[in-house]
């Protein structure tokens, strides 16, 4: 035991008289210039400028963005405009945003605040996003159709539940809960 503790206050002596500041230093590379990666194949892209929260990438090379989250106490944005759903086309040579149209009778899109996105692709390859809405801060899920043609979104179903997760990868289990729901 007092060999131990001769050799430990011996390891921490030495320790100290070292400079001790320059290994730590050379260890964390705090001096070291960081410099800019030009990428080149990346871009800018026009219409994204409210944020992106999540966005869900189809294997066709469609991909949905929800964009305009407004958190409860902080600036966003677009304070005075709903939230949307965008969609990008992956195969283009230079890919731009397109807004998608929500069409469906029964939703609020004044209060459209998106979150997470999910999306599920039936047998018969029709397009479900699920999305993740906190209108007035609380949760709920929405349940849309997505129609290529028309590039607009059918608003089917509104999912309220306290139990309901916020984010999560869809299965055939998860839709056919949520439509029992």
């Amino acid at each position: 035991m007092g060999k131990m503790t001769v050799l430990s206050l011996l390891g921490l002596g030495l320790a100290f008289f070292r400079d001790p500041w320059s290994s730590y230093q050379t260890r964390f590379n705090v001096f070291r210039e960081v410099e800019p990666v030009e990428l080149p194949n990346c871009n800018f892209v026009k219409g994204i400028e409210a944020g992106s929260e999540d966005l869900e990438i189809l294997s066709n090379g469609l991909v949905f963005v929800s964009s305009g989250l407004k958190y409860p106490g902080l600036k966003s944005f677009e304070h005075d405009k709903p939230g949307k759903i965008l969609l990008m086309n992956l195969n283009e040579e230079e890919p731009t945003v397109l807004e998608l149209r929500i069409i469906g009778s029964k939703f609020d899109l004044s209060s459209f605040n998106p979150h997470g996105i999910s999306t599920f692709t039936d047998e018969d390859n029709t397009v479900y996003l699920l999305v993740v809405n906190h209108p007035d801060f609380k949760s709920t899920v929405e349940l849309f159709k997505f129609q290529e043609e028309e590039k607009s979104l059918l608003h089917l179903k509104t999912i309220r539940h306290k139990l309901l997760p916020n984010t999560w990868t869809l299965t055939h289990s998860w839709i056919t809960y949520l439509w029992i729901l």
